[in-house]
């Protein structure tokens, strides 16, 4: 039986996203699997401060650092993020490791997240770290309620969990994380009927807009895909995060999915249009700076990890992009829902 990392989607009041890079020498990584395996005692440990924090981790491998501490078999899908150059830019920055550190406030996952970098110094580097918050009835800083379309149970189960697909990492996901800052001045600026039209909903109900009020650029438009008339669906677990000193105000995307053509696809119709073109007007005032893809196995693969110590056999390269026409930005996986 293999139990997903996944196993509550439920927003928390705290989060600390952990992205790290991996030392190339493979002499680390002894060190790097016998912290892998240890994760959920180390969850077990601190979360048993406070009984009900519900502290949780999940830890997603990136493509290279899969060949360097794994090999083969590899996640049929695993393979580094692909950088878009649209109307706007959606960079790819390093990422081997990352952490997703959820509780129900902030010393928990301060805590953890201290104790999981202690046990990988020298061995990998912390490339970004961003303390998340959950901003009133889970809004992000634009003032909108995020993630209300994230679906729950079973169905959030199908959208994100691995299947007979690729039976060797059933109960794994795939993750891909980006870092956005928002331009509040410039967005204050603009009406709040606007708004509602950028966004696709109605800013203080929370209340979608009918569809004939929608503009085909709209975010929820945008991001609302199927494939032979099924929505492709996926988890998001954004968080809100600032620092007033600095002028940074953002939203931390992280979005889990059993495939992450479901996620590229949403991408590529915000930064690059449906059609070309018709971009996600939200872009022009949210910059994305980091973006990473990674495979999160299931805990039992996790406890294993200190065995697989010089197991590892040569990896076929990652996969390449599907072809697509370039001129509609299309992944192949689907279309728009109208």
């Amino acid at each position: 039986m293999s139990t997903p990392q996944l196993a509550d989607p439920k927003l928390t009041q705290a989060a600390v996203f952990l992205v790290l890079t991996l030392n190339s020498d493979t002499s680390v990584n002894p060190q790097v699997l016998n912290l892998l395996g240890d994760i959920s005692s180390l969850v077990r440990g601190v979360g048993f401060r406070i009984s009900d924090g519900r502290l949780s981790c999940v830890t997603g491998i990136g493509s290279q650092a899969w060949d360097q501490l794994f090999g083969a078999p590899r996640p049929k899908d695993l393979h580094p993020f692909r950088e878009i150059n649209g109307v706007h830019h959606a960079p790819a920055t390093p990422g081997d490791l990352l952490f997703h550190i959820r509780a129900s406030q902030m010393d928990l996952c301060f805590e953890l997240a201290t104790a999981l970098v202690a046990r990988l110094e020298g061995a990998a580097s912390v490339v970004d770290e961003v303390h998340g918050f959950k901003y009133f009835d889970a809004r992000d800083l634009l003032g909108f309620v995020d993630g209300t379309e994230n679906p729950s149970g079973q169905v959030a189960t199908n959208a994100t969990i691995i299947g007979e697909e690729d039976p060797n990492f059933a109960g794994g996901s795939y993750v891909i994380v980006q870092k956005y800052l928002h331009d509040i001045k410039k967005w204050d600026a603009i009406p709040t009927e606007v708004q509602e039209h950028i966004i696709g909903r109605k800013k203080v109900s929370d209340i979608e807009l009918p569809e004939a009020a929608k503009p085909s650029y709209a975010h929820n438009v945008l991001t609302n895909i199927e494939e032979n008339g099924e929505q492709l669906q996926i988890v998001r677990e954004n968080m809100p995060f600032g620092t007033i000193s600095k002028g940074e105000f953002g939203t931390y995307f992280i979005g889990y999915a059993r495939s992450p053509a479901r996620t590229e696809q949403m991408l590529q119709n915000m930064f690059i249009g449906k059609p070309p073109g018709n971009y996600d007007r939200l872009l022009d005032v949210s910059t994305a700076v980091t973006g990473s893809l990674f495979f999160t196995p299931t805990c039992e693969f996790l406890d294993a990890a200190p065995d697989m110590e010089g197991q590892a056999q040569p990896a076929a390269p990652a996969p390449q992009p599907p072809p697509r026409d370039k001129q509609d930005g299309s992944l192949g996986i689907g279309s728009l829902k109208s």
